[in-house]
C-alpha cells in the first residue's frame, strides 16, 4: 500500500530581492518568525533559505518550527544535521527534511534567529491578510511569545523562501508570478478564496517584488529594492515543486518607469519599450522556460494607470496593446483577465469606482479582492 503522503508540494512561497537600501544594512542579535498557514496536511517540511542578493554569507545561528496554536514545542530545522548554518552570497540552500505532522488549516511558524552581524540584503515586502511577520531584538526563536517590547510587526520577508510540505499526490501549487501588484494582496485573496470553495489542493506560491520589470533593471540604490528583471528572475523563482501552472501579471514597471534623464538619470526614455518588447520578452523569458518545465503558462492582464504620476496617452497605447496579445495569443493556457475585473464600465481606462487604492496603480483591497474572484476555476481543481 503506498504512503498516503508522498509527494513534496511547495505550500508558502515568495520571491527573494534585494531589500530597500537603508542607513543601516546589517543587523546583530535578531530574531525573525514568520506564520505560515498549511493548505494541506503532510508528514515533513523542508525549508529553502535564499540569501540570492546578498554580497556576503548569512549565519542562521538555529532556526525552528512549531505550532502557533498547540502547546509550543519547536522542532530544530536543521541542515546536514547542524541547527547553524551558512548561506553563501548569491546562492540558496535547502534545509533537512523535517517530521512534523501538519493539518489543513493548521499556522505553524517558522522562527531564526541571528547572533552575529548579519547582511540583510536578500528579501521582499509583501502585503496581504495572510502575510507578515515579526522581528524582535534577541534570541527568543525557541520561545512561545515574543516579548512586546522588543518586537515589531515586518511585511518584510528575509531570507525564508519557499516552504515544502510532504503531502498527497492529489495536491499541487499554482505560482503567482508579478510586481507589486502581486507582491501585495491578490494572493492571499485567492488562498481565502480556496479555502471558503473547497479547492483544497492547491497552494498559492507569490513570486513578486515591487518595481520589477521584465526587460531592465536599476544598478543604483535608490532602486535597488525593484530587483532583478523577468531574464534573471523567472528561472530562479520557478523552482516551486509540485507546479503545475504559473500566472504571469508582469510588465506595467516597463511601461510607466522612463521619463528622460533630464527629470530622473536612471530613467531614461530609452528603456521605453513597445508592445512588441515586452511580447518578445514575454515569450522568450517566461513562456519558453515554463513549457521547459512542464507548467501551463496563464497571462495576467495589466490594471488601469489613468492618473498615475506618469500616465500619458502612448503610456496607456502600449499597455492596451500588450493586453490584447496578452488575451489573444495562442501561446498562453489562457488568460486572467484583471483589467476587465477591476476597470471602470464607463471608463476603461480608470479603476471602477472603490477600486483604486488612490494613487491610480495600485488596486484597493475591495479591487484586489475581484482579482482573486476573477482565477478561472481551472487553474484551482
Amino acid at each position: 500500500m503506498p504512503e498516503k503522503f508522498s509527494k513534496w508540494v511547495a505550500c508558502w512561497g515568495n520571491a527573494t530581492s534585494i531589500t530597500d537600501r537603508k542607513e543601516a544594512t546589517y543587523a546583530k542579535d535578531l530574531t525573525l518568525r514568520y506564520p505560515i498557514r498549511a493548505c494541506f496536511s503532510g508528514s515533513k517540511l523542508r525549508f529553502h533559505f535564499s540569501n540570492l542578493t546578498g554580497t556576503e554569507p548569512v549565519t542562521i545561528t538555529e532556526a525552528y518550527v512549531a505550532k502557533a496554536a498547540h502547546e509550543y514545542a519547536p522542532t530544530p530545522v536543521t541542515f546536514g544535521g547542524c541547527t547553524t548554518t551558512s548561506i553563501p552570497a548569491g546562492e540558496e540552500i535547502l534545509s533537512d527534511e523535517i517530521a512534523f505532522d501538519v493539518i489543513a488549516g493548521e499556522t505553524f511558524e517558522v522562527s531564526m534567529y541571528f547572533g552575529d552581524f548579519t547582511q540583510m540584503n536578500a528579501g521582499t515586502a509583501i502585503t496581504g491578510p495572510l502575510s507578515g511577520g515579526k522581528y524582535s531584538y534577541g534570541n527568543f526563536a525557541k520561545s512561545a511569545t515574543l516579548p512586546d517590547d522588543l518586537t515589531r510587526k515586518t511585511n518584510w520577508i528575509y531570507f525564508l523562501n519557499t516552504v515544502d510540505i510532504l503531502t498527497e499526490e492529489k495536491n499541487f501549487a499554482l505560482v503567482c508570478f508579478g510586481d507589486s501588484i502581486t507582491a501585495q494582496d491578490w494572493p492571499d485573496y485567492l488562498t481565502l478564496r480556496c479555502a471558503r470553495d473547497g479547492f483544497n489542493n492547491v497552494a498559492i506560491i507569490r513570486r513578486a517584488v515591487s518595481g520589477t520589470r521584465i526587460l531592465r533593471e536599476y544598478s543604483c540604490i535608490t532602486y535597488a529594492a525593484y530587483g532583478l528583471k523577468g531574464a534573471t528572475r523567472f528561472p530562479i523563482e520557478m523552482n516551486v515543486a509540485g507546479a503545475r501552472s504559473v500566472i504571469v501579471q508582469h510588465g506595467i514597471n516597463d511601461i510607466i518607469h522612463p521619463v528622460g534623464v533630464e527629470v530622473n538619470k536612471f530613467r531614461p526614455w530609452s528603456d521605453m519599450p513597445t508592445a512588441n518588447d515586452l511580447i518578445d520578452g514575454v515569450r522568450s523569458l517566461y513562456i519558453t522556460h515554463a513549457r521547459k518545465l512542464g507548467l501551463k503558462v496563464y497571462s495576467g492582464t495589466l490594471l488601469p494607470i489613468y492618473g498615475w504620476r506618469t500616465y500619458n496617452e502612448n503610456r496607456d497605447i502600449i499597455r492596451m496593446a500588450f493586453n490584447e496579445w496578452l488575451r489573444t495569443a495562442p501561446e498562453f493556457d489562457g488568460c486572467v483577465d484583471f483589467d476587465k475585473a477591476v476597470r471602470g464600465h464607463d471608463d476603461p481606462k480608470r479603476f471602477a469606482d472603490n477600486f483604486d487604492s488612490g494613487d491610480h496603480l495600485h488596486p484597493s483591497a475591495k479591487a484586489y479582492e475581484a482579482m482573486a474572484e476573477c482565477v478561472p476555476e481551472e487553474l484551482l481543481k
